[in-house]
């Protein structure tokens, strides 16, 4: 997908893991010596059943057995409760990290730059903020845990063996080569794999959503062909994806599942012979076939584990990739004369200057072609001409959304797209036709512009962009659910509560980019004269597709073909008659005056 967002080297996921692990280091290290405690109590049966064997065979008598079989059961008591205890430990670790996982992709995901999520599209964000990383929290909480305990047991288990014959510990290890070539082959093939499923499955989020979310233009224009086409061969991408994971699977286990009798075998067959020349004893030879038989179920779960840590780990790497997305930074990397709280530059007033700006859209022609611009604090900028005339696009970049691909775009004297998106919030706020009711009540819908705002301020807002008055008639006032299972809210009343967010943030300079597209023109009139009886002072920027807003306005820039043609009061550009009179006229339904 073109855009799509970065993913994280092995080495930086390493790197992601062992500070994650460091955070919470002393329970890290709880649950590595509860794991040691409890493989160690886990290693004195076999020992001791190899001991009664020995005694047996030397005449001991029933006393030396029994007192050997209690000390068996106190060990496998004390393996069982240190085990649950580590289990428990492990996955309250397991818990915690998560936590701290969930709220780094949170933090990430709203710091980047709303063009990248465009062009990454939501799909990817979306699959990497739920399936990758419930996969992640699900190796944290449980793989991990288990991994940690299966290993200790099975180097506690391969020690005992050495430490009762290093001829047969020899023997086990060499027999364990099997499955040492089995993993190996399965771990260079493993990663690429469930990158390329994870990718996969963001395609099919993607077009999925997109084809959902547009259903209407869909089937306006009759593109459900199209669509369908679309989404059949992303699944089928998706379905080999994931057949190349099943068949890797299906190669490795059982290569391991065969590989697991050979050092068992090994060992009798070794210690066998030695005990036949009365090289061994008896006991020794059944305690080492025990402790590796022993060795099958913790290495049995480290193998599986390990397979699910290679999803894991491609899941991380989506995951922790979102830290290497671009994020906005000054065009000099160095702070300018003046800094924020945070280290930007901090603009040294509300002046925006637009100075010989270019730019192209990926796979596309030049847009804008040249434009100087010069926006005063306080001034109300209309902003018209043609559908494509590049009106849009200049929106976006004086919001800091896009960068120029030459030229610049300042305030303050500062390069937009050089401001921390807290700041650049504070500073320059665009609002489109496309609004989002968020889940929860109309307050909550408020305060994310404000959170200290008082209901009185709330009310407001409200009054100010002309919602009062359906917001007042709500069952439960501010506190009205709205969104999904809540109250309906129709296009309209969204692109309110947007305006009403506005009024709220109090930014210096607000960009209305066919803010009130949805509103009738009564009601869309009513609220952008309000909107700026409210934002006094401020400076607003309204890209104008309806003439009474340059006719109110300061002044009127007008793009033809990504230039800057005109720019002058309503009165004077009628009286050019240039491209400004004959789009009043056109509008008004009048004939260009006759000469």
């Amino acid at each position: 997908m073109s855009g799509q967002l970065p993913v994280a080297e092995e080495a930086d996921v390493r790197r992601a893991s062992v500070r994650l692990i460091r955070v919470d280091g002393r329970a890290f290290a709880f649950v590595l010596a509860l794991n040691a405690l409890a493989a160690g109590a886990g290693l004195v049966g076999p020992w001791l059943l190899g001991r009664i064997i020995d005694e047996v065979r030397g005449g001991a008598g029933v006393g030396v057995v029994d007192r050997l079989a209690l000390v068996i059961l106190v060990c496998a008591l004390t393996q069982v409760l240190v085990a649950r205890a580590a289990r428990y430990v492990g996955h309250r670790f397991g818990e915690r990290t998560l936590a701290r996982v969930r709220e780094e992709f949170v933090e990430r995901a709203l710091a980047l730059p709303a063009s990248v999520v465009e062009r990454a599209g939501t799909g990817d964000l979306t699959a990497r903020g739920t399936a990758d990383v419930a996969m992640v929290g699900t190796t944290l909480r449980d793989a991990l845990p288990e991994l940690l305990i299966c290993s200790v047991q099975s180097l506690f288990i391969l020690g005992a063996v050495f430490a009762l014959d290093p001829l047969l510990g020899g023997c086990g290890v060499l027999g364990l080569v099997g499955i040492w070539f089995a993993t190996r082959w399965y771990l260079r093939r493993a990663r690429t794999a469930y990158l390329a499923e994870g990718a996969a499955t963001s395609e099919v989020a993607e077009i999925l959503g997109a084809t959902a979310s547009g259903a209407r233009t869909v089937e306006a224009f009759g593109l459900q062909r199209r669509r369908t086409v679309a989404s059949r061969d992303a699944i089928e991408t998706l379905r080999r994806t994931r057949m190349r994971t099943l068949f890797l699977r299906n190669v490795f286990f059982p290569l391991v599942e065969i590989s697991y009798a050979v050092p068992v075998v090994t060992v009798l067959l070794v210690g066998g012979a030695l005990h036949a020349r009365g090289a061994m004893s008896l006991g020794a030879v059944v305690a080492a076939a025990l402790y590796l038989m022993q060795l099958v179920d913790p290495l049995d779960t480290i193998l599986n584990r390990v397979e699910q840590l290679q999803s894991s780990s491609a899941s991380f790497a989506r995951v922790e990739g979102l830290a290497q997305a671009p994020r906005a930074t000054s065009a000099s990397g160095t702070p300018a004369s003046g800094t924020s709280a945070t280290g930007s530059p901090a603009p040294v007033d509300d002046r925006i200057d637009v100075t010989d700006v270019r730019y192209s859209y990926d796979r596309g022609g030049e847009v804008l072609r040249g434009v100087d611009l010069t926006v005063r604090p306080g001034e109300r900028l209309a902003v018209v001409g043609p559908s494509g005339a590049g009106k849009t696009t200049l929106s976006r970049l004086l919001a800091g959304v896009d960068a120029p691909s030459s030229g610049s775009v300042t305030v303050g004297r500062v390069p937009i797209v050089g401001l921390d998106p807290e700041q650049l919030r504070r500073q320059v706020v665009l609002v489109t036709q496309e609004h989002h009711v968020f889940l929860g009540t109309v307050r909550d819908n408020l305060l994310i512009a404000e959170p200290a705002a008082t209901d009185a301020e709330l009310w407001a807002a409200l009054a100010a962009v002309g919602a009062d008055d359906w917001a007042g008639e709500l069952p439960d006032g501010l506190d009205t659910e709205l969104g999904s299972g809540g109250h309906p809210t129709d296009g309209s009343r969204a692109q309110q509560l947007a305006l009403a967010r506005v009024v709220l943030a109090d930014p210096h300079t607000l960009i209305l980019d066919e803010a009130t597209a949805l509103l009738d023109p009564t009601t869309a009139r009513h609220t952008e004269r309000a909107l700026a009886a409210v934002l006094e002072g401020r400076t607003v920027i309204a890209i104008a597709h309806r003439l009474h807003t340059a006719h109110d306005a300061d002044r009127v820039a007008v793009m033809e073909d990504g230039r800057l043609t005109e720019l002058g009061t309503h009165d004077d550009l009628v009286a050019a008659d240039g491209a400004y009179a004959a789009l009043w006229h056109s509008w008004h339904g009048e004939g260009r005056p006759a000469d």
